[in-house]
Order: C-alpha cells, then structure tokens, then sequence
C-alpha cells in the first residue's frame, strides 16, 4: 500500500508524473449492421405467409402462427446457439400438431407445447445435444418426407376447395369425391400461387436477377390475393379475430399415457429438427469465405435451451410449437446475415405486423396459403436425399419411415425406421463374402464385409482350403474386425509359415498390409493400423550418430511424391535396418497394391506434364513425409529438400545452387502460386547450428550451414524459451525450438530477395498473383503451425495451429 501512496511532501510533483486514471468507459451503444437489416428482412417477407399457412394446414388458430414465428425469432433467437438459425412454426410439426389439436384440443396442445419446451430445457441443460446426432439420416430423411406427404395429400383438398380430413388413407379416400366437386375459384388462386412460386426464381436476364431477390413466397400470395381482390372472387379468406378473444393454454386434459407420448413426440421431432438445422447452417456459414472468422460454430447444447425456452413461452401465449426452419435459415444466410440480430429484428417484425397489418391479412385467400404450404410439403420429398440414401443402400430404412409416418403417425414411423436401421446394420455386420480362387501365383483369399466371429467358421474353412507350402494373399475388404476373427487369421498365418508356406494380408481400399507375423512380444503393432510404414520401438542393433537432418533412427521413409503417405512402398515394419531386400519388398507391394489405384492419374500426368500449384521447400528429414502432412499426392506439390530447409541468399557463393534454381523453375516455368517454407521440431541442422564452434576445418556440412547463421542471429538466447517466434498459446520449448522457428521467418526473408520471387510477389494481377508461407510441423504432436500474417502483442511472429487459421481467406 505504502508504495501506491504518495508522500505529502511529493505529493504535486506526483499529480503531474502519474496523471489520474480516465474514468470508466461508458456502456457500449448497442449497433445493428445493415447486413442483419436487410437479412432480417428478407426472413420476414418469408415468415408470414408460410407461418400463416402452416396454421392453417395444422387447424389452429391463425395468430398461433404469427405468435410463434415472433417468440421463435426473439427468443430462440436470443438465446439459441446458433445464431443464423431462425426458428418457428415449422412444416415438419404440422402433422404432429394436428393430431394433437384433433385429440386433445387447442388450448391443451399449447399445454403439450410448453411441456415439451421443459423437456427441451432438461434436455440442454444434461448436454445430450449430440446424441441426436446419432439418429440415422435416411430416419430423419423418412420422417420429414413422410411429414411432406401428409401435408401435401391434406392441403390438396383446401386447393380444390374442399375441407381436409384427419389422416392420409382418409384424404385419398375422398380424393375422387373432392375432384368431382372442384371450386374455380379455390382452383385458380391456388393455380395462380403455384405457378409463381415455380416461375418467380427463374425469371431471366438482368430483371430477372433483380426481381428474384424478392421471396417467391410473399410474391406468391400477394398476385393471388390481388386476383381475389380486383374480380370479387368468392372463397374463404384469413380470419384473425380479435387478440383479446386469443385463447392461452390450459392445464392438459387428457390420459396421462397418452399425454406423456404427445410430450415426447413433440420434444423429438422439435429438437431433432432443430439440432440438424444448426449442423445444416454451420455448412451453409463455412461455404461463405467472409463469415467464418465473424460467426462461430453452432453450441448445439445451447441451441437446444433456446428451442426448450421458446417453446415454453409460445406455448404459454398459444403459439404453435417451434422449430429451427431450414427455408427460413438458408435465407438469412443467403441474404448476409452476420448476427443473431437478423433473426430478432424478423421476430419484431412479425409483431408489428400482427398488431398492424390485420386488415391486409384477412384479404390473403386460404387457398392460396393452402399451396404455397403444399409446395413446401412437396419439397420436402427430396431428389437428393432419395439418391444419398440409395448410394448408401438404405432405401429401405427410408422408405419403412415415409410409409409409417404417412399411415400411421410420426411416432410410429420413427420407431420403424429405426427397428429396420437396426435390422440392416446387423445384416451388414454379419454379411460376409469370402471367396478363395487359386491361380498361377498361388492362392487368393478375398474378403468382403466385416469380419467378426459370426464369419469365424466361414472363415477357418476357406483358408484350410489352402494347401501347405503354398503362398497365399488374403485381401481384406472392409473396415472392422473383431478379436475372434483376427486370432483366428493370425493362428492360421503362423501355423502356414512354419509349414513353408508365405502369407500375404492386405486391406483392398488403401492397399495397405494388415499384418505380418510378430517375432517381439512387446511390439504394438495393431493389423489395422492404417499407416503400415513405421517402425516398433525397439534397442537399435547399432548404434549410429544422428546426420544433421535427423535426430533419431526410427523416422519414417520419405514418401515424397506417393500417394499421399499412406500406400506407397508398403514397408517392412518391426526392424530398424534395411537392405536391398527390403526395398525390393517395397517395390513389390507398391505394384501390386498401390500402382493399380494411381496408375491412371500417372498416366495423365505422364501425358500432361506436371502442373503443381505450390513449391514446397522443407528439410531432409525422413519424419517429414510432405505428401502425408500435406494430404496431396503426386503432381501437388513441387518439393526441394534440404539439410536445415534453407533458402541461401541470391548472390551467396555456396557452390550449389540447386534451390535458387528450383525456386527460379518453380515460379518463372511452373507458374506456382504459393510457396512454403517449412521447418519442423527437432531439426538436426538447428542442433549442428547451435552446438558450431567457429573455426576448425570447413566441411561441406559446415559450409552449408552457414546459411542458417543469419537465423542464430535473430535469435534471443537463454533457455526460458522468452522472445522470437512462437507458437499460438506458448513460447518456445526450447533455444532450439525457438532457432526453428526463427529459421523459418530468416528463410522467408531470403525467399523474397531472389529475382524470381520479388517479380512475382510486385507483379501480382487478376489471379492473386504469388504468396509466400511459413510453416512448423511438430512431429511428436503431429501437428501443423502457420506463421500468421499478424504479429503478436510484443511485434514477434506467431505460429498459429492449421486448424485456427481461415484457410478460406
């Protein structure tokens, strides 16, 4: 304390060295962009009638659309986790809702709404929002388009100007009644809305793209109640009574059982909606470039809370239930929406207008509402989806859910699907081929499907077929397997080599090998191990200084130039030394499990020459697989390696100058866009660097090393790892992690005084021109850094991890 107190005598001195603090700031004023204005807009031109409509298909009240579409926007909105995501009365509860309305009455389907809303909160609040997750999609695909037929078949009969009935066999049932008595006028308002609603978007030219930022909705429904209007057409239009006559929910009236499963029902459908619309958005946020670093991923448990909350509230003021609504949430995106904001300011706007507008919506015709819901009810049968669960051989998962949920009712239909879901993935997993073919090179033993000890007999059987001595390939096509099975392969493999006989397991896809006998017991290796080109740990039979690229024996091969360092040569595993058998075996596995998959793209290659879009330069050491690190393959990357990745300065007498004229080839002939520098933790020629004496006899490693005395330079020394570049979060481990990285800031710097690079790097243009990039790979982390554009607080560079960076800027 004595040291924050002045002394009296110092005291005016002290008012002129340290002034006084500046008072607080004050409370930051609250700002809406434009982009959210605009967006929210848009939502709410969208909004209303689709909200109107969708009481209309569920037989509520009409303002219980217009409530919950407000509570949706506020709320949900406020609270939600995923801040694009608009919510409302949703398509895919009309049904739901109906059957309630019809069994239990309105004001105690708000009772049920507000129920469910709790369940919500509980829900979140037990952070078992991924769990929906879980529910198969060719489920969720069923349920929604099987909530489309329903709505679709029931919204017809409005079209046609008749009364729906309660249940899909009842609606086709009167169908040909309903035909036979059609209304012109319900038929040609309804005609008209379609027409629009199909036309609107594809209007061409420059007018039409103006025209199409307009909602074809609000279009829709706004030319047909005009054409109601202007002729005197006769036919049921909106109604909205007064508010003060709203009916609010009541104590739920009804079995207790059956009350429990509208509850659960609701909660389902709501939530599981809900959640897929978030995940949904989070893709539609990712494929805008600009977004990404402003909006953050969905908090799915979060999302639930908000769902939970306005549910309780639009129940609790007789709205309908409430749901994230994909159309409404694609729109806000597309529209520009940067904030939560949007989908507040849609929600006052649907206030307003059902304070205000009333006289306007009760010319809107309910046949018009009628078509505009069924068109939604028809889209919701997606092309798309059909095709994905078809590729995916679960048609009929898809199809057991669509047809329970129009025959029999959401519930029922979820729970079918989901029995059958069951019953195809046991099929699958117990479903195995095993085929054994004997040809000139020996016997072949393929493999198709999961092996688990169901598949075990089979198994056993076929590969006793195989005669003693004999060679034999075992090609495992699939993704799983047990103990059981995998005792029962290796028993056999090593009973068949003792006996003279070679064995030979690989995996088809990746063409990879899945195992080989074990000769230490403390190996851990696993057959399934989908990088099959690493080494056991193990004493070293000899003992070798570390060259100044690697600090250790046991890295991996460089597979530069692969298939993306996981095929390749197929090295042997479990020895620390080769030979030129063991590159023979290599080369063996590469033509017969790796170069049938690339040897079309290689033949393109051969033919076009090489094309790679960026120029990587990186250290010799044999743990820095480029093409593993980087997942490209061959004619991606143009590679230069060297001891200590160094870029010597243009005009440098090294005697070689291999990397001036690689970078020279790269950018003037190859035209790359991008070049890399990229160290890595551990680097041998840091150590040689640090651990250099001067003087004494000029070696050639000495002479190449000092191209990395400009690096040793710039960085700070001491062992507390403070100053120079450093990783995002922490400094430096280390004096040699910390030469590393300052290595590779010096190198960028030597990159940008060749010739070539600076022309470049000026010239620019249309394309972006070149752009330059550092890199550090720790390799016990496997983890990628990237120097970032920015500095850190104290000026220094910053390394930030691969999956903090916005790749897509």
């Amino acid at each position: 304390m004595s040291a924050c107190v002045p002394a009296p005598a110092d005291s005016a001195r002290t008012k002129h060295v340290h002034p006084p603090h500046s008072p607080p700031p004050g409370p930051r004023r609250f700002r809406i962009a434009g982009a959210d204005v605009s967006a929210s807009i848009a939502v709410f031109l969208i909004a209303l009638p689709l909200s109107l409509g969708i009481a209309l298909a569920t037989g509520a009240p009409l303002q219980a659309g217009l409530v919950a579409a407000a509570v949706g926007g506020i709320v949900a909105g406020r609270i939600g986790g995923c801040p694009l995501q608009v919510s409302g009365p949703a398509a895919g509860l009309t049904v739901v809702t109906a059957d309630l309305i019809q069994q239990y009455g309105w004001r105690t389907t708000c009772a049920i709404t507000v129920l469910a809303g709790l369940a919500q909160l509980g829900l979140g609040c037990l952070r078992v929002a991924r769990s929906a997750l879980a529910v198969s999609p060719a489920i969720v695909h069923g349920m929604l388009a099987g909530i489309g037929v329903t709505i679709a078949v029931a919204q017809l009969h409005i079209v046609l100007g008749g009364t729906p009935q309660s249940a899909v066999p009842e609606n086709l049932a009167a169908l040909p009644a309903q035909l036979a008595n059609l209304h012109p006028a319900d038929v040609a308002v309804s005609a008209l809305t379609l027409t629009l609603l199909f036309l609107w978007p594809r209007l061409p030219g420059r007018v039409g793209r103006v025209l199409g930022k307009l909602p074809a909705a609000l279009i829709a429904v706004a030319a047909a109640t005009a054409l109601a209007a202007l002729t005197g057409l006769r036919l049921p239009k909106v109604d909205l009574p007064s508010w003060s006559s709203h009916a609010l929910a009541a104590l739920p009236d009804g079995p207790v059982l059956g009350l429990v499963a509208a509850v659960l029902t609701t909660t389902l459908v709501c939530s599981v909606q809900s959640l897929l619309g978030a995940v949904a958005v989070d893709k539609l946020v990712a494929a805008r470039p600009g977004l990404t670093g402003r909006v953050r991923r969905s908090d799915l448990d979060r999302e639930l809370l908000g769902q939970g909350a306005a549910n309780v509230v639009s129940g609790s003021l007789g709205g309908l239930p409430i749901a994230g609504v994909a159309v409404r949430s694609s729109a806000n995106v597309a529209a520009g929406a940067v904030s939560r904001n949007s989908t507040m300011l849609h929600g006052g706007y649907v206030v307003i207008a059902a304070l205000l507008l009333v006289p306007a919506l009760e010319l809107i015709p309910l046949a018009s509402l009628a078509a505009l819901v069924m068109s939604v009810g028809l889209k919701m049968v997606s092309l798309n989806h059909i095709r994905t669960v078809t590729r995916h051989r679960e048609v009929l998962v898809y199809a057991v859910t669509t047809g329970g949920v129009v025959f029999f009712g959401v519930l029922e239909g979820v729970a079918l699907g989901i029995a059958v879901a069951v019953g195809v993935a046991l099929h699958r997993l117990t479903r195995t081929r095993i085929t054994h073919e004997e040809t000139e090179g020996g016997h072949h033993i393929h493999v198709r499907g999961q092996l688990t000890f169901l598949a075990v007999p089979r198994l056993s059987r076929v590969l006793h077929q195989v005669p003693h001595g004999a060679d034999a390939v075992v090609e495992l096509d699939g993704s799983f397997m047990d103990h059981a099975a995998y005792e029962t392969l290796q028993d056999w493999q090593k009973t068949h080599t003792a006996q003279g006989g070679s064995v030979d397991i690989t995996g088809r896809r990746p063409g990879l090998r899945i195992s080989e006998p074990v000769e230490v017991d403390d190996c851990r290796c696993r057959p399934w191990t989908a990088w099959r080109n690493h080494q056991c740990e193990r004493p070293p039979t000899a003992t070798a200084p570390p060259d100044a690229g690697s600090q250790d024996t046991t890295g991996v091969a460089d597979l530069t130039g692969g298939t993306g360092g996981t095929g390749g040569a197929g090295g042997r595993e479990g020895t620390t030394t080769s030979s030129p058998t063991d590159l023979a075996r290599g080369i063996s596995a590469f033509q017969r499990n790796t170069a049938p998959h690339v040897r079309g793209e290689l033949a393109r290659l051969a033919r076009e020459g090489q094309q790679p879009s960026q120029l990587f330069l990186t250290c010799a050491d044999s743990r820095v697989v480029t093409s593993m690190i980087t997942s490209s393959g061959p004619g991606d990357l143009f590679v230069v390696r060297n001891v200590g990745n160094f870029v010597p300065p243009p005009g440098e007498e090294s005697g070689d100058d291999s990397v001036a004229a690689a970078i020279e080839y790269a950018v003037d002939v190859l035209k790359v866009r991008s070049i890399t520098v990229c160290g890595h933790s551990g680097c041998g020629a840091m150590q040689a660097l640090l651990g250099t004496e001067p003087g004494g006899a000029q070696t050639p490693l000495k002479r190449w090393l000092r191209h990395g005395l400009p690096s040793l330079a710039r960085t700070p020394g001491g062992g507390d790892g403070a100053g120079g570049p450093r990783l995002a979060g922490r400094a430096a481990a280390d004096t040699a992690e910390r030469l590393c990285l300052a290595n590779v800031v010096q190198q960028l710097e030597h990159l940008r005084a060749h010739e070539s690079v600076s022309r470049a790097l000026a010239t620019g243009g249309a394309d972006g021109g070149l752009e330059l990039h550092g890199m550090y790979f720790h390799v016990g982390e496997a983890q990628a850094y990237l120097l970032a554009e920015e500095a850190g607080e104290d000026g220094e560079a910053v390394f930030r991890r691969v999956l903090e960076t916005d790749l897509t800027a």
